[in-house]
């Protein structure tokens, strides 16, 4: 079973409740079909139902019945959502005024049924702007506990199986912050590492802080931050396995592994890939997606207390399916967290 099977067995087989607030737009409308057809999901779409069937018998789908349609203007729970909104945005200055309507809002509508425990998860961005998707998430939604950054993780399906687990690497950040602090690279190991365990079946993810140096082979500035970033990480979460800073060819390559930075156990055998900086990072994936025929499945978003996903507006129906089955995977690693934390 491959990497994507094995991320739609496991939403199917603990199904989660998500969010598409963009019914109205054709791709969104036909992936849901087409989760619900193969019930990856529960499906949440947010807008007016007559204007939903209607789309739906035009493109000709005929599983839209299962999904729960929730139109703000005439829903009961709209005022809850906006007295929700308004205490959570008041010492911001926001009004009730403008929470109400806000809450009309499809996008802050499905972050508030989230908020509320009523789903457990959203997706946007084939119509809306990546600030558009994040601003109500971190408005209403906001980081998880001890998290400050969002960033963006990808999965990296290459055919050089003796690298990562199987071929398979999950990097970060690629997608949200362009120059991270120490202390927000930390953030984002912990996060990327999450992520490697609950979307990419990584059990055992062992962490590769990159840079252009390897246990001191140069002096710089951002080489230091990258050191610190690995001792902060190794703050955070002390059981993780990560090590920097390393070459890529150091945190890949057993045999350069052991030569520049021996006795290691991330040295050549890393999984898991964090940049220093989204330059880097953002560059890198697409050289591998592009040179090297490697399959890229993201940008996911990590984080945000309880997953919040962008799409690309020239996203295809598959990339919106696979997105639902991530978000159910991400749903479903947040609250296996929760529960051990409580535990």
């Amino acid at each position: 079973m491959n990497i994507i099977d094995t991320i739609v067995a496991k939403a199917k087989a603990n199904k989660q409740r998500i969010v598409l607030p963009e019914s109205l737009e054709e791709r969104t409308l036909t992936a849901a079909d087409q989760c619900l057809a193969e019930d990856i999901a529960d499906i949440i779409l947010i807008g007016n139902p007559d204007e939903i069937f209607a789309l739906g018998q035009k493109l000709g789908l005929t599983h839209l019945g299962k999904a729960t349609i929730i139109d703000p203007a005439t829903s009961e729970k709209t005022e809850e959502y906006a007295q929700l909104l308004f205490e959570l945005r008041k010492n911001k200055g926001m009004t009730i005024e403008q929470a109400r309507k806000k809450a009309l809002d499809p996008l802050y509508f499905g972050c508030l049924i989230i908020k509320n425990n009523d789903a457990d998860g959203q997706i946007s961005g084939a119509l809306s702007t990546t600030g558009d998707t994040l601003r109500p998430a971190l408005q209403i939604i906001k980081c998880a506990p001890g998290i400050t950054t969002v960033s963006g993780a990808m999965l990296l399906i290459t055919q050089a199986h003796e690298y990562g687990q199987d071929g398979l690497l999950v990097v970060g950040d690629v997608a949200v912050t362009p120059v991270p602090t120490a202390d927000q690279l930390a953030q984002i190991a912990v996060c990327t590492a999450q992520t490697a365990r609950d979307i990419a079946n990584i059990t055992d993810p062992l962490v590769a802080m990159l840079s252009f140096s390897t246990k001191g082979s140069a002096k710089h500035e951002v080489v230091e931050k990258v050191v610190e970033a690995t001792r902060l990480a190794h703050e955070m979460e002390p059981t993780l396995d990560i090590d920097g800073e390393l070459q890529t060819d150091a945190a890949l390559v057993p045999s350069i592994g052991q030569k520049k930075a021996p006795g290691s156990r991330i040295a050549g055998h890393a999984n898991v890939l964090v940049f220093p900086n989204l330059e880097v990072g953002n560059i890198s994936y697409k050289m591998v997606q592009r040179l090297g025929h490697a399959q890229a499945i993201g940008p996911i978003l990590q984080g945000i207390a309880r997953p919040v996903n962008d799409l690309s507006r020239g996203c295809s129906v598959e990339d919106i399916y696979y997105m639902v089955a991530i978000t159910a995977c991400q749903a479903i690693g947040a609250k296996q967290k929760k529960a051990k934390e409580e535990a």
